[in-house]
């Protein structure tokens, strides 16, 4: 729906509202849990629930409504473009130039047997591949790491002695990490259109790492406090969602224009992987010690950089 210009400027659009809804989710689930509502049914802790079926259910009738799917892009890179050449996919990997017309006369047999214009495959090269590994590991990074930390901070919170959290207590500390990280992500709108993807995901998993790498030297060195932690989840927070933002856009423009339908089901099936193995080990963070907890997604990360590097010429793509 969006030309190779403008996607990474609508990732950013859906990470300002992701951000969004990092905030205001947790701090609306324990302002439920506070206000309990005394019900068998609908209570502090199955409201949250309750509320987000309704949502669900009137998005899904909105959507069976109003909602049109994009028209589909004729095929024009993989297609005879005139009856006397064959249109091929670019050669240099990761562009999506113009088309290069051969000649018929080279392989007259394709004249006479094929009545209708024939479709070529599009052979992906070994660093095509390599860019698919790497924004489907740092799409499944980035949202294991996120959901990681929203299902940790209440649990470590509450078992701490130093902080003694409730939910309400719990949801508000994520909620404001959330909010502080929204200025920046707005500002990232304007960035993004300037800077390279690879240059934009670099910097996002640089400053998540250091959250990461302040919470292990917290622990280590027994300091932590509520500000040292909040330092740490905001890092964290806006690292991890700037990297995020670059993932789809990226490998859209590195792939032929009528494989983004692939391209998004990858990234997407990467970010709910994330998501759910996230929450698991957010859930086990305090029963596998925090250092563990920690240390397993810096290597996340660290498995993340050295594709990155590895591939850092062939990340190149075009900005906006």
């Amino acid at each position: 729906m969006v030309g190779v210009r403008r996607r990474t400027t609508l990732g950013s659009w859906l990470v300002i509202t992701q951000g969004l809804g990092m905030s205001l989710g947790p701090f609306a689930g324990g302002l439920l849990y506070k206000i309990g509502f005394h019900n068998r049914v609908f209570n502090g802790y199955t409201s949250p629930g309750w509320i987000m079926a309704a949502v669900w259910a009137t998005f899904w009738v909105c959507a069976t409504m109003w909602y049109e799917d994009p028209p589909v892009e004729p095929e024009q890179n993989f297609e005879l473009q005139t009856p006397n050449a064959i249109s091929m996919p670019p050669s240099k990997p990761g562009s999506s130039g113009h088309d290069i017309d051969i000649p018929m006369a080279l392989n007259p047999q394709i004249e006479t047997a094929l009545p209708f214009p024939p479709k070529i495959a599009h052979i992906m090269s070994l660093a095509q591949w390599g860019v698919v590994l790497c924004m489907c590991w740092f799409a499944m990074t980035c949202w294991f790491i996120l959901g990681a930390w929203e299902a940790n901070l209440p649990i470590f919170g509450a078992s701490d002695p130093i902080f003694h959290w409730s939910p309400f207590a719990a949801g508000n500390f994520i909620a404001l990490g959330g909010i502080c990280a929204f200025p920046f992500l707005l500002a990232n709108l304007f960035v993004a259109r300037r800077i390279q993807d690879r240059y934009l995901l670099a910097f996002g998993s640089a400053l998540g790492l250091v959250g990461l790498v302040t919470l292990v030297s917290l622990l280590q060195t027994r300091k932590i406090t509520y500000g040292s932690l909040f330092v740490s989840w905001w890092s964290v927070a806006l690292g991890f969602n700037l990297a995020s933002t670059v993932t789809v856009s990226l490998l859209s423009k590195q792939l032929p224009a009528r494989w983004n339908g692939r391209s998004s089901l990858a990234i997407q099936y990467s970010n709910y992987l994330g998501r759910v193995a996230g929450a698991v080990w957010g859930g086990s963070g305090v029963k596998v010690g925090m250092k563990g907890y920690a240390g397993l997604e810096i290597g996340l990360v660290g498995i993340g950089t050295v594709l990155f590097c590895v591939l850092w010429r062939d990340l190149k793509a075009k900005r906006g």
